[in-house]
């Protein structure tokens, strides 16, 4: 099998062969510390070696529970936020037919995701979509507190059991959680419910080949065996041995550091395959929560082209010079889409007649890369021969990997996120819950 390639040429001008010779100790500094386990944040590094630790147990264990659910449940919603859901809805979305949610007779459940958002709209939207459906669910929360997923699954929990009865219901809820502690843990421990662990040393955004991505991919009928090769495969191509001009991970890391070394500020992932709209998305929280802390951090975007060509491409092509763009390009499409010619011809579109779909796609990839190029925006363009298990597993892993070097580039902790807790502390106290009546008077000060 071939390995995604990663073609640095159209950021030379910024990052030059010389650029590159002075930060790789750097680089190859932040390799050492990942798999030498002395670096900030060593106690999250179980995603380290995780695609070649999986064992048939747990791969077996995974397949056999997501057989049951997808027997006995026509939709499955999948509960959780930020890395509880957006590894697997990445893949699932990425992998999946685009209509696949409309198609009948299906061999495979429908899968549907809450808990990533308080939108009362959409909870009651997705509950009233419910009320007459068979469905299950897959809660994923290390402590089952966490408020989105909380509400979500309270409410979800409540309607299957009032439909199916609580003894129904158990055998259609799957909880991935904490080994031992949390109120997840507790609840699902009383119920019954089928159980799968999160480790402790995994963090969420690096989470997607634990249960908690292999789990609702697996439900979703893809191979996670083949997505785990993928990843265990890069693996070994970014190793600690692996000398650093042949390294893609270490490479994408230190020449993007460079970049924002001269001011470059703001990284666009950009994509030409609508079905990887999820993984941008997860490639955000991926960068973002990593990267963002200390005053320092390459700010993260996406674009879905030629989509967004027709709305952010005036800014990318002559907006403020503080960006670059990393293309994830799809060698091969899944399926044949031919131009027909016309005789009327009045779109004049016959000399595109006999072509892919994709032929046209490619062109448009190429003159953009060229055109931003030419307009002052380095392009990293990575590239994967087809969208499947096995590539996305390996893109998955390089770029978390990538991001694990690139932290400690930027001196920074890469797998923690105290930021976050900011706006938890300020919204519990505005809801006046129990433990923050001193944060409530503060707060309430201020308004």
């Amino acid at each position: 099998m071939e390995n995604l390639k990663l073609d640095t040429a159209r950021v030379k001008a910024l990052a030059s062969d010389a650029d590159l010779k002075a930060i790789k100790a750097d680089a190859e500094a932040g390799l050492k510390k990942l798999h030498a386990g002395n670096g900030l944040g060593n106690d999250f590094l179980g995603w380290l070696n995780l695609p070649s630790s999986i064992t048939e147990a747990e791969f077996a264990d995974i397949e056999a529970a997501a057989k049951q659910m997808r027997e006995v449940a026509d939709y499955v919603v999948v509960v959780g936020i930020g890395g509880s859901y957006l590894g697997a809805r990445a893949v699932i979305d990425g992998l999946s037919n685009s209509f696949d949610y409309l198609i009948r007779d299906r061999k495979n459940p429908v899968m549907l995701f809450a808990g990533q958002n308080i939108g009362e709209d959409y909870t009651a939207d997705l509950l009233e979509f419910l009320q007459d459906k068979s469905f299950g669910i897959v809660v994923i929360s290390k402590s089952g507190t966490t408020t989105e997923p909380a509400i979500a699954f309270r409410l979800l929990k409540e309607l299957i059991e009032k439909k199916d009865g609580k003894a129904a219901a158990q055998k259609k809820i799957i909880a991935v959680t904490d080994k031992a502690k949390g109120a997840l843990r507790t609840l699902a421990t009383q119920e019954g419910y089928k159980t799968f662990v999160i480790p402790d040393n995994v963090g969420g955004r690096f989470s997607v080949l634990t249960p908690v991505g292999l789990v609702p991919i697996a439900i979703a009928g893809f191979d996670i065996r083949k997505l785990v090769a993928g990843a265990k495969d890069m693996e070994v191509a970014t190793g600690e041995n692996v000398p650093f001009e042949q390294n893609p991970s270490a490479i994408y890391a230190a020449t993007r550091n460079i970049l924002n070394r001269k001011g470059k500020e703001i990284e666009i992932l950009v994509n030409y395959q609508p079905k990887l709209h999820y993984f941008t998305e997860w490639w955000k929280q991926l960068f973002g929560e990593s990267e963002g802390k200390d005053g320092k951090g390459i700010f993260p975007a996406g674009v879905d082209f030629t989509t967004d060509l027709h709305s952010m491409g005036q800014w990318i092509q002559e907006g403020v010079r503080n960006i670059f763009e990393t293309v994830v390009s799809v060698k091969n499409p899944n399926r044949k889409c031919v131009i027909p010619s016309d005789e009327a011809n009045l779109d004049s579109l016959n000399f595109l007649a006999g072509k892919r779909i994709d032929e046209v796609n490619k062109m448009a990839e190429l003159g953009t890369l060229i055109a931003h190029t030419d307009g002052g925006v380095p392009n990293f363009r990575v590239e994967i021969p087809e969208l499947n298990e096995y590539y996305l597993g390996q893109l998955i892993y390089f770029f978390e990997k990538a991001c694990g070097i690139s932290g400690y580039i930027l001196d920074v902790n890469p797998f923690n996120q105290p930021g976050v807790e900011a706006y938890k502390k300020n919204m519990f106290a505005l809801l006046e819950k129990p433990g923050y009546e001193e944060a409530t008077k503060a707060i309430k000060a201020r308004l």
